[in-house]
């Protein structure tokens, strides 16, 4: 028999051994943030610093060097040729980490996200701030151990979008931003108003759920390998392709919040459940990056779930679940009031138009932060600051301000210019399923799955196979382009608020 083909067996079970750590992570995570009682935090916490370590000691073994060494000139596979190499990258990386500082930080991040879900509650940032000084620190010390060209941010950006640097994001979002701003100016400036109170009444949370997994059934989530859960801040999280949860946050007053953010999340969960499955147990059975990711939450929250076709489709659906008072709210003012422009404090419930100004604010200041310009004592003020030049509202207590999201919590500099990155990607998405596909009929037939499957052919498949410009080239013929995102909005918004 073949050594090669023995080696490459022994080296996925090497890998087998590390994806079990990884797995089992991630189900105490998803329980951390679902279920866990207070007081099991510490001990948690001490237990996934633990495992969080193994893969560490795995991905920097001699045993991985020396596979690594073997495969990458002596394989004619080309999944295995990419294994090897997404590998040989982890392991140049986090070699220069040591092993001890890793199992702290991870253990830090735990405790981390519990206190930050306190300071939260309580609105009292004082709580949580010694615990992000020290995770700044260790996020500024990593990026000195990988290294960078020109930013120290550039090495936390690279860890969640390969390719893009603070010079393309810099050379980007200023223009972004004038254009939605002028367009924001624009729509204040209209007459038109939808009416808010028309969908404010109150819609008890168990109908809420009943729909939302309707819709995601729709949209071709498999219930079988997945579950759906209540959590603060919404999240989706693959154990394995075949358990790939997601969760949600039900306001009784507003059923947006729950129903768009399960369809978001629902749209990460569709990108893990259809990975290839010869990916499986790989560093590859994953996505390729957090901005294709995000891509693929946003354009089925955004451009199929916010579009006048899909509640042509689902309002009688949407009805049968919907308190009396809005069974007579005709469908255009519906239509128009999920789309209603109004710069808000919370980003997870922002209209699509202003959501990639929260970005924004938050991609500024944690650059500022990486490169020693602001103090984490200093956030607060500076977020409220930005919040009122970026979007003209100022948040009443810092739970609605610098404590909303989990990310700094949990450690993740470098992860929010995905969220602005991935809408500009679905954009280019949506630009090219429309040239190809009427997308409206589609949508408008109740049958999502044509849209499941195109998204499932040229980016779900592939997991980690290409890399994020990769796929955006291969299925748009082009680079990222902000054109799209400003041209969708303009022409969406033009219409709902009947401008001239």
């Amino acid at each position: 028999m073949d050594n090669t083909y023995l080696i490459e067996k022994d080296f996925h079970e090497l890998l087998k051994e590390r994806s079990a750590y990884e797995e089992t992570i991630n189900l105490m995570q998803w329980d951390m943030r679902t279920k866990i009682p207070k007081n099991a935090v510490e001990q948690r916490a001490e237990v996934v610093g633990f495992l969080a370590e193994k893969i560490h000691q795995i991905e920097t073994s001699e045993k991985m060097k020396y596979f690594i060494d073997i495969l990458k000139d002596n394989t004619e596979d080309d999944v295995m040729k990419k294994i090897v190499t997404e590998q040989e990258e982890t392991y140049e990386r986090n070699r220069k980490i040591p092993t001890d500082e890793y199992k702290t930080y991870v253990m830090l991040q735990s405790k981390s996200e519990a206190v930050w879900e306190e300071a939260r509650e309580k609105a009292d940032f004082s709580l949580f701030q010694p615990y992000l000084e020290e995770l700044v620190e260790y996020n500024k010390k990593f990026a000195s151990y990988w290294g960078y060209e020109e930013n120290i941010y550039d090495a936390l950006l690279h860890n969640y979008e390969p390719g893009v640097t603070v010079k393309t994001l810099d050379e980007v979002f200023p223009s972004l931003r004038n254009s939605l701003q002028q367009l924001v100016e624009r729509i204040s400036a209209s007459p038109f108003r939808p009416n808010p109170s028309i969908l404010t009444d109150h819609f008890p949370k168990q109908d809420q759920e009943a729909f939302s997994m309707e819709i995601l059934k729709k949209m071709g989530y498999d219930f079988s390998s997945g579950r759906l859960d209540e959590t603060i801040h919404p999240f989706a999280i693959a154990l394995n392709q075949q358990d790939v949860r997601i969760t949600t946050r039900y306001d009784e007053k507003d059923f947006r919040t729950a129903v768009f953010g399960t369809i978001h999340e629902g749209g990460h969960a569709l990108y893990e459940q259809n990975i290839a499955d010869e990916l499986a147990n790989t560093p590859l059975a994953t996505g390729t990056s957090m901005g294709i990711h995000e891509s693929q939450s946003l354009f089925w929250e955004n451009f199929v779930g916010r579009g006048k076709a899909f509640w042509e489709a689902n309002y009688d659906l949407f009805k049968k679940y919907a308190p009396a008072s809005f069974q007579h709210v005709p469908l255009d003012d519906f239509y128009q009031t999920i789309n209603e422009v109004k710069p808000s404090l919370i980003r997870i419930e922002a209209d699509e138009l202003t959501y990639p100004l929260h970005i924004m604010v938050r991609y500024e200041l944690e650059k500022a932060l990486i490169n020693n310009e602001i103090e984490v004592a200093d956030l607060p003020g500076l977020w409220n600051e930005k919040m009122k030049d970026y979007l003209g509202v100022q948040p009443p207590t810092d739970r609605e301000g610098v404590l909303q999201d989990i990310h700094w919590a949990g450690g993740d500099f470098g992860y929010f210019p995905s969220y602005a990155l991935g809408y500009m990607y679905a954009a280019q998405f949506f630009d090219r399923f429309s040239r190809e596909n009427d997308l409206e009929s589609i949508i408008a037939s109740g049958d999502f799955q044509p849209v499941k499957q195109w998204l499932g052919e040229h980016i779900h498949k592939h997991g980690k196979m290409k890399k994020p410009l990769e796929i955006i080239k291969n299925v748009t013929n082009e680079g990222l382009n902000p054109d799209h995102l400003v041209r969708y909005l303009t022409q969406k918004y033009s219409a709902v608020y009947r401008l001239s």
